[in-house]
């Protein structure tokens, strides 16, 4: 089982960050063979942007502005092993209803930054003390296609609460994955599905009744990238 400062170790190692983003993850997973095809499975509704990736934020020649924004990636110390927490949006969101999500958001006028941000979210969302939270460090940026540039902070919790209030007016569920689940790269399905008339791909690793797909599971691969080479 890897240690808080083995996790840090690799996530501190110099690395050239790659282009990731629904745009450019969507196109190069569309070139590819043998994609999966997309089944709903009874996850109950999975929408996805209605925008084309030619028009979406990352499109080349697409003007559109970037919003930025933090998320964070709690790691949690179980008995069992470290597990990794998740929320599913609430369904009347404007923005990603009803998707699994890491707990996060736009970086306010009173953050210092995306880290800030990552931590100030998660307490609002899921009731994380900041102070509880070690900071171990970050993954690359990840562009979505409506135009939010997230900043994935990785931070390890020692001691969670033993029950998370989840904000009702954002977060329906929360839950957690066992970190070896998500960084098993044979669990990282490539899925090509069609939505309203749209061709996408997007990387999905289903766990149990709940459907971890798009961008958050695109930057759980990138968290798989580091931690597992």
């Amino acid at each position: 089982m890897l240690t808080p400062a083995e996790i840090r170790e690799r996530l501190e190692i110099n690395r050239t960050a790659k282009e990731r983003g629904d745009v450019a993850s969507g196109r190069a997973l569309l070139a590819e063979e043998g994609l999966t095809e997309f089944e709903a499975n009874g996850y109950g509704v999975i929408p996805s942007s209605g925008i084309p990736y030619e028009n979406g934020a990352g499109a080349p020649g697409v003007n559109i502005k970037i919003v930025s924004a933090g998320v964070l990636v709690p790691i949690i110390n179980r008995d069992e092993g470290l597990t990794v927490l998740l929320t599913r949006r609430t369904d009347g969101l404007a923005k990603h209803a009803g998707q699994v999500a890491f707990p996060g958001g736009r970086v306010d006028d009173s953050d210092a930054d995306q880290v800030e941000a990552a931590l100030r979210e998660a307490h609002e969302e899921v009731g994380i003390v900041p102070g509880t939270v070690d900071v171990l460090g970050c993954l690359d940026p990840y562009l979505t296609i409506t135009g939010f540039e997230v900043l994935p902070v990785v931070g390890f919790i020692s001691l969670p609460p033993e029950t998370f209030r989840p904000e009702p007016g954002e977060v329906a569920a929360v839950f957690e994955v066992p970190l070896p689940f998500l960084l098993d790269r044979s669990n990282h399905q490539k899925v090509r599905r069609i939505v309203n008339g749209l061709e996408r791909a997007y990387y999905a690793m289903p766990y149990g009744s709940h459907y971890i797909w798009g961008a958050t599971a695109g930057m759980i691969v990138n968290l798989s990238e580091v931690l597992s080479d």
